[in-house]
């Protein structure tokens, strides 16, 4: 083969070679050397066999993996790809599978664990993408809103409903070259993500005669997905926050032979059911039941009813676009690759399925785009709002019908950041407005753009989701207001304190971390308070979901609107508020924000000591709305377990201007140089240097030959 690989100063591997198979051989190799600890969680996290060597606290993802069906449906998704694509896809695994025992050996982890590395199957990216991002669409919301409905009342339902704990989002704009100096177009982002060690997204450059591509890939995924620049071309994602997963509630019941029945909307029809082994290290093995519907796998109650006689019994399954069509959009990932112009990259979208992105791009002779692609099923509206009877025939698919996927001109700017607006009409939950109008008003703020200047819009810690709870504040010293007492002298500092604050959520600011501690506050009363006491006692579902059913974080991303709006009355509110700035006042001063907003990434493997740990990472700006948004739990914990997976600005007057970071390293190896060496970068909201100058950079000798 006729591969090279090249690094940068930041290690970031930058391969060559004489057709794009070699080259995804290339990818695949270089990434099982890099990050083969990365690689073998994720292949074990997609076949549902995480717990083999981490242990119980993985058993239930396997469950939810294995009943989900993700190895069989990226089976059959494989099977289904055309001759090139599949090519391509095995070209990538034969490389990771070449790569894996020399990356093994350089990760610790391995032998911490006492993990082997495992073989690569040519489907397994596909199941790596599938497990990626199964949680994307909001399906447990739905599970959510039952809850809502039957402990609270159906009117309730929507109270809650903004960019849940578990939604993953992204910021991202695309700006026209008359606001440009250069005078050409700038594509630029963030995609938010639960931040994990390594990181989720790998820096990578892809060339061969055919194209040469910079961005960032999924390790695991061959290509680069998301987000690309290609040189005439550029492109970049955010999650459309669509609804396309449904929820079924399912009547099951065993037969005399050991089988199982679902009732359908024709009446009683047979299942599939099998029986599978969770191996569990340090435990005994577990065996569940996988069972299959019409409409999909059963996903919560398929270990009831195991006796003959047990009768009926009542599951949720999950029906979802590549379970039903065996597609998952794979043949898009090489045309990315190839594409050379703005309408280049809107045909290979128009074939992509999972997950629902809101898709920009630009290119050198001027175009843009800006539209949603993904696969949204027709179907009964009520189906994206909570789970829905099986038997109904009102809500079963409209066969291979899809929602149209909206698109609009680019004026000036284009801003995507997960609020209602393009993809509206296929979701029900939103995030809210504040990233994306406040991302639109800095835009508006020049005319002369370059790709240096937009690090201030990425690190932007205006924080406008405060407004209610300061207005609220504002209230609690008013004359005439509901409480019997007036604010003590502690309190009344605390309030004039915030009333003055500038609302940025900078790490250093410690009026930011007073509004934070203000804000947890409140959370913790809210939650508290017996209007919502029906929704405190745990859901029955699996763990999986539980980040999604916890009334407190619901509590807490839904604030602005349960001061205004719900069961706790305007006194109560008010009490609640003033109650809060009396707690503050009364403790100890609440450091600067970034003393306890600290990032707070998930390991698979987590060190040793906790505590030592949390002290080395970093604190942090932003919020959870802040476009620098770096989410914690308001009122439970100020740790910051997502944030900015990677920031980029692809420049279109010339690649070697474009910039891009992510929050760790290229490396996966703990203790190599370009393990944590961006981090610093990321911290302080700068970007390293896109560099595509062969001469520029150092060629990677053979490892033997070192």
């Amino acid at each position: 083969m006729s591969v090279e690989v090249y690094r940068d100063n930041w290690g970031i591997p930058h391969l060559r070679a004489a057709d794009p198979d070699e080259l995804s051989f290339a990818q695949g190799r270089v990434t099982a050397v890099d990050r083969a600890w990365q690689l073998e969680v994720e292949r074990h996290r997609a076949q549902g066999t995480t717990a083999s060597f981490l242990g119980t606290g993985e058993t239930a993802w396997d469950t939810f993996v294995r009943r989900a069906r993700l190895a069989d449906t990226a089976r059959r998704c494989f099977d289904r790809l055309d001759t090139a694509t599949a090519r391509w896809v095995r070209a990538y695994v034969d490389g990771i599978n070449e790569g894996l025992p020399e990356g093994a050996r350089r990760a610790s982890e391995f032998a911490r664990t006492g993990l082997t590395p495992g073989r690569w199957e040519p489907w397994t990216p596909l199941a790596v993408w599938l497990s990626t991002h199964i949680l994307f669409a909001g399906m447990p919301t739905k599970l959510w809103r039952e809850e809502v409905a039957r402990r609270l009342g159906e009117e309730w339902t929507g109270l809650f409903a903004t960019d849940g704990p578990g939604t993953a989002g992204s910021n991202g704009w695309v700006v026209s070259g008359d606001r440009t100096a250069s005078g050409a177009a700038i594509v630029a982002g963030d995609p938010h993500r639960f931040i994990e060690a390594p990181g989720v997204y790998q820096q990578i450059r892809l060339a061969c005669p055919e194209f040469d591509v910079v961005g960032f890939a999924v390790p695991g995924v061959p290509g680069l997905p998301h987000f690309g620049h290609a040189g005439r071309v550029a492109w970049a994602i955010t999650n459309a926050m669509a609804d396309y997963q449904d929820l079924y509630r399912e009547r099951l019941r065993r037969t005399a032979d050991g089988g199982v029945e679902a009732l359908g909307p024709e009446g009683w029809r047979p299942a599939t059911a099998h029986v599978e082994t969770v191996e569990v290290a340090g435990a005994d093995p577990v065996e569940i039941e996988v069972i299959e519907t019409a409409r999909g796998p059963v996903i919560i109650g398929a270990d009831r009813g195991s006796d003959a006689d047990s009768g009926s019994w009542d599951a949720i399954s999950l029906r979802y676009p590549p379970r039903v069509t065996g597609e998952l959009g794979f043949r898009v990932l090489p045309a990315l690759l190839a594409a050379r112009t703005v309408a280049d990259v809107d045909r290979a979208a128009d074939g992509w399925i999972e997950p629902v992105n809101v898709l920009q791009a630009a290119d050198v002779d001027g175009g843009l785009l800006h539209r949603v692609a993904g696969y949204v099923p027709v179907r009964d509206r009520a189906n994206s709002l909570r789970t829905v009877p099986a038997w109904e025939a009102a809500h079963a698919w409209q066969d291979g019908a899809q929602a149209p996927t909206p698109r609009a001109d680019v004026e000036g700017h284009a801003v995507m950041a997960n609020a209602r607006g393009l993809a509206a009409p296929l979701g029900a939950e939103f995030a809210p407005r504040h990233r994306a109008e406040r991302i639109a008003a800095l835009l508006d703020g020049s005319k002369t753009w370059t790709p240096e200047a937009m690090a201030t819009v990425h690190t932007d810690t205006d924080n406008p989701s405060a407004a209610p709870l300061l207005e609220a504040v504002r209230a609690a010293g008013a004359p005439g207001e509901h409480a019997p007492a007036p604010l003590s002298p502690a309190a009344l500092a605390v309030r004039a304190r915030l009333l003055g604050w500038d609302r940025r959520m900078d790490a250093d600011s410690v009026d930011a971390g007073l509004y934070a501690a203000v804000r947890g506050a409140v959370v913790r009363r809210v939650a508290g308070h017996p209007a919502f006491a029906a929704l405190r006692e745990p859901a029955p579902h699996p763990a999986v979901f539980q980040p999604w059913l916890a009334l407190g974080p619901r509590v807490a991303f839904a604030l602005e609107t349960l001061l205004t709006t719900g069961p706790v009355p305007a006194a109560d509110i008010a009490e609640i508020v003033r109650a809060a700035l009396e707690e503050v006042a009364s403790g100890e001063e609440p450091p600067a924000w970034g003393v306890t907003h600290r990032l707070a990434p998930w390991q698979a493997l987590p060190d040793p000591d906790p505590e030592a740990t949390d002290a080395r990472w970093p604190g942090l700006g932003g919020d959870h709305d802040c476009v620098l948004s770096t989410s914690s739990v308001p009122g439970f914990t100020d740790r910051s377990g997502r944030a900015s997976a990677a920031r980029y600005v692809w420049d279109l007057a010339d690649r070697d201007n474009s910039l891009w970071v992510v929050p760790f390293g290229a490396s996966g190896v703990a203790g190599e140089a370009h393990h944590h060496d961006q981090l610093p970068l990321w911290l302080r909201g700068e970007l390293a240097p896109v560099t595509t100058d062969w001469h520029h950079l150092t060629k990677e000798l053979p490892r033997d030959d070192h």
